[in-house]
């Protein structure tokens, strides 16, 4: 695997190291040990699948406060997607920055999101399937989602949204709560 660190600290783009002959080609998706190389957390407590009738289908801004913050190692197996993480660590010098990747069926590619990042992505073809591999279990208590289309993110979105839930097209602005996601987001010393 070839590990790409973004702009965010310890977000990063994951590309395959294909082997190929006439065959095709094998390469490996995910190594405990290369995973703790770069400093990620190599648990998998659950695994996702995420359909997407139509492309402009858009999913987030999600995430889980602590002590039941996820990482999320996602990757698109059919179709595209455009996946947008928001470093929510009050203590970094990113807090509230984005970074986006266009993960397909095509490229392959793999984004692993930290604990404390939110997550959303936007199909880009009809069709599309999205995995995740979530180090986390899922908690409804924990669960917070930014509005995927805060002004204060400044997130652009490719495509005119086409499908979105109610939950996610309610989810809070920062205006509203942004003192208590610090306080939650805050990892205490």
């Amino acid at each position: 695997m070839i590990f790409t660190e973004t702009n965010l600290r310890g977000a990063y783009l994951i590309d395959l190291e294909r082997r190929e002959d006439e065959r095709g080609f094998f390469a490996r998706t995910f190594c405990q040990k290369e995973f703790e190389a770069h400093d990620l957390k190599p648990v998998v407590a659950q695994a996702n699948l995420s359909y997407n009738r139509s492309k402009g289908t858009l999913r987030g801004m999600h995430f889980q406060i602590p002590p039941a913050g996820e990482t999320k190692l996602v990757r698109c197996t059919r179709g595209a997607i455009m996946d947008i993480i928001v470093d929510l660590r009050p203590e970094s010098p990113t807090f509230l920055e984005h970074t986006r990747a266009e993960l397909s069926a095509d490229n392959r590619r793999a984004l692993y999101v930290p604990e404390r990042f939110a997550h959303g992505y936007q199909a880009l073809a009809d069709h599309t399937e999205a995995c995740y591999q979530v180090g986390e279990f899922y908690s409804p208590h924990h669960e917070r989602s930014l509005r995927f289309d805060d002004p204060r993110l400044g997130i652009e979105w490719p495509l005119p949204v086409s499908a979105i839930s109610d939950k996610d097209r309610a989810a809070p602005l920062l205006e509203t709560f942004e003192d208590r996601l610090r306080r939650e987001m805050t990892i205490p010393t």
